[in-house]
């Protein structure tokens, strides 16, 4: 990110810090970030945490930016984009808020160059990965410094269509939430099993971040390593048997597309 750029964020809160800290980890100069912040105690934060101090609400100061991220909760964005408008029109737009689609974001800014992401909560330790979208009008230019500016994050993946983000929200956006729903049944499980529930969590956490890296580095995919876990008459094979008979696989790809689902409606409620 070139340190001549001014970064205006609208929305103070986890993500935008996320990304905030990361650029500043880099070197990129405090005096070049703008931050809208209306509550009070997260102002407080990000002076305390980022040494950053935020203006309470927008003002002309936001015509200096040429990229402006939007991380304000949906239901707030009408509210928090209308004393934004006059001033914004001429910039790149980052849009990381759930269910508001570009056209709404073109409405309220009165720019086209909109991309908008679909983080996901590993981004506050620079370990997420974020789905992008990007209207025609951006650049290759543009999506590289989109690139850059969520690299403190972690992993970027671009898609083609702006419905397929609904997807990916479905996968990555509430995916952690899946991770830590079998964590919480494998410490369960521990229990029942004569194991306390911290020795659970601890094999759990190893187990998933193993068996993650794992498949990250290896050229086979899941299935084959999958089976090479699977001795005949062994241990996983009984697990994966009890799974298929309970149907676990069908009930989990039924999950990920009612929160697909649920993502289009939220667009259609929030930023049809």
């Amino acid at each position: 990110m070139s340190t001549t750029s001014t970064l205006a964020f609208v929305g103070g809160g986890n993500m935008a810090q996320a990304i905030l800290g990361g650029l500043i980890r880099a070197g990129h100069p405090r005096e070049q970030l703008l931050v809208i912040e209306p509550w009070a105690e997260q102002r407080q934060r990000l002076q305390r945490e980022l040494g950053l101090t935020a203006l309470p609400a927008a003002d002309a100061s936001l015509r200096r930016a040429d990229t402006v991220v939007w991380a304000v909760k949906p239901q707030l964005f009408k509210e928090a984009a209308a004393p934004c408008a006059a001033h914004v029109g001429h910039a790149l737009h980052l849009s990381v808020m759930a269910g508001i689609r570009t056209e709404a974001l073109v409405r309220a800014t009165g720019s086209a160059r909109i991309v908008r992401a679909m983080p996901n909560t590993p981004a506050l330790i620079g370990q997420g990965i974020s789905g992008l979208y990007a209207r025609p009008e951006v650049g290759a230019d543009e999506r590289a410094r989109v690139e850059q500016l969520l690299a403190p994050t972690g992993a970027t993946l671009w898609v083609s269509q702006e419905a397929d983000l609904d997807a990916v929200t479905a996968l990555s956006g509430s995916g952690p939430a899946y991770v830590f729903y079998m964590v919480e049944a494998m410490m369960a499980a521990a229990q029942a099993m004569g194991l306390s529930a911290e020795q659970g969590k601890q094999l759990a956490l190893a187990t998933f971040a193993g068996a993650a890296e794992l498949a990250r580095r290896s050229d086979d995919p899941p299935s084959v390593l999958r089976e090479r876990v699977t001795s005949k008459g062994g241990t996983t094979q009984a697990a994966l048997q009890s799974l298929q008979a309970d149907g676990v696989a069908a009930a989990f790809v039924r999950a990920l597309k009612a929160a697909q689902q649920r993502a289009r409606e939220l667009g259609d409620e929030f930023g049809g």
